[in-house]
């Protein structure tokens, strides 16, 4: 496959696309929609096919899980592009408006960002909620998914383009590349790619930051917290810390490491570990942790690691001062949450835990761009800008500046014949 051809007919895809109307796209979405239920069958069979091939090269099982799609995850992609349909299109919009002088008006609008190049996990479902984003907010997109799910990820691929090709959309704004080569080869296109977003560790997207001169929007590891407050609730903690870990263990929001204050660790650790144990949870503490319960030692890797398993590390604090300083030093800027009932200490956590994502009082899980209500994500961000947390449409989009005359000349202005106003423009 010739990448930097595919590169180009999908930057030129994705100029033609920023002009599509809103209604051409929300009809799109329904087309996929549509399509995704009439090759259910279909796409079930490859994905058993790939499941099959990954079991036999000793696939770890929560990846596994993550590859699994079934009518649980289509019904699920299904919901976020209904959502998505429903959402306000993100382009166009006028941001900011102001008169330079009489007739010289100047505007910010939003507009897409061009070509994406999108390296995803082993989860197909992200496929399609990574394709239908950037459709809806306008940008062509080049997808490489992982190799275990190379059949799920065709036959998605497949339905996707023949259903927005039939709805009008221009040929070529998505793109599936399934080798790893291919990576290296889009990884130079920065005349054609605006954007690289990477799914994967650190390491990899460390990489990804280094070999190419494309702007990267890095999702690398979710090590994600939890701190219990001395003034937390016993049952609340319980169930925000099982649901933060069990959930759904093989995903970067899942909890990795629970910290907890030293004045209530002797009454919530017992408690936490016969529960966790029933999920089969295994922990390892600090040496004050197994003073309280038996536990495998936890070593100073532990609080590096994202494990994406039935793992949790714990450790027992001084106090809220040391469990921020633990998160700002060891955490990934993902998702923390604090559980308290003191009003201050909340308050001091979200404003000085140093991650995208900060939450009170309830579990990590909910760092989700479907949950938040933005038609699901293109994957979570812990850069500082552009775009943080739950990337979704917002974060796809970014913006031109429109500047309106009737025969203005900056000579004017630099030989002081006329003055700017600088007026803001309010519209009826």
């Amino acid at each position: 496959m010739d990448i930097r051809l595919l590169a180009e007919n999908a930057k030129k895809a994705s100029i033609a696309l920023s002009g599509v109307s809103s209604q051409q796209k929300n009809d799109a979405l329904n087309r996929i929609v549509q399509e995704l239920y009439s090759n259910k069958d279909r796409i079930f069979k490859a994905n058993e096919e790939d499941i099959k091939r990954s079991t036999a090269e000793n696939l770890a099982m929560p990846l596994i899980k993550r590859l699994r799609f079934d009518d649980e995850k289509l019904n699920g992609v299904i919901d976020g592009i209904k959502s998505l349909i429903d959402l306000e299109d993100p382009i166009g919009k006028t941001l900011f408006a102001t008169e330079l002088d009489e007739g010289l008006e100047l505007f910010r609008v939003s507009c897409p960002i061009g070509l994406i190049g999108i390296i995803f996990e082993s989860r197909p479902d992200a496929l399609v909620q990574i394709s239908t984003l950037c459709l809806k907010s306008g940008n062509a997109v080049m997808l490489k998914g992982g190799r275990e799910a190379l059949l799920t990820n065709r036959c998605l691929y497949e339905i996707i383009a023949s259903a927005t090709m039939e709805a009008g959309l221009p040929a070529n704004w998505i793109n599936l590349l399934e080798n790893r080569d291919e990576i290296s080869e889009m990884l130079k296109l920065d005349k054609y790619v605006d954007l690289i977003i990477p799914r994967g560790s650190n390491e990899f997207v460390r990489y990804i930051m280094d070999n190419s001169r494309i702007p990267v929007l890095g999702h690398a590891d979710g090590i994600c917290h939890c701190y219990i407050d001395k003034d937390a609730d016993i049952q609340r903690t319980v169930n925000i810390t099982v649901d933060s870990k069990t959930q759904y263990v093989a995903v970067c929001n899942a909890l990795e490491t629970l910290l907890v204050h030293k004045d209530i660790a002797a009454e919530i650790l017992p408690t936490l570990k016969e529960v966790l144990e029933k999920k089969n949870v295994e922990i390892r503490g600090c040496e004050k942790t197994r003073m309280i319960i038996d536990c495998i030692p936890a070593t100073e890797e532990d609080w590096r690691t994202e494990y994406l398993d039935y793992i949790l590390s714990i450790k027992v604090v001084e106090s809220i001062d040391e469990a921020i300083e633990h998160i700002n030093t060891y955490g990934s800027g993902h998702t923390d949450t604090i559980v308290s009932k003191n009003k201050e200490n909340i308050g001091k956590f979200l404003e000085y835990v140093d991650s995208g994502d900060v939450f009170a009082n309830c579990s990590t899980r909910f760092s989700d761009g479907f949950r938040y209500g933005f038609g699901a994500e293109v994957g979570i961000s812990t850069n500082k800008i552009h775009a943080r947390g739950p990337v979704g449409l917002d974060g796809l989009v970014t913006y031109k500046y429109k500047l309106i005359g009737d025969g203005h000349i900056v000579a004017d202005y630099a030989e002081n014949r006329k003055k700017f106003t600088h007026r803001p423009i309010t519209r009826a």
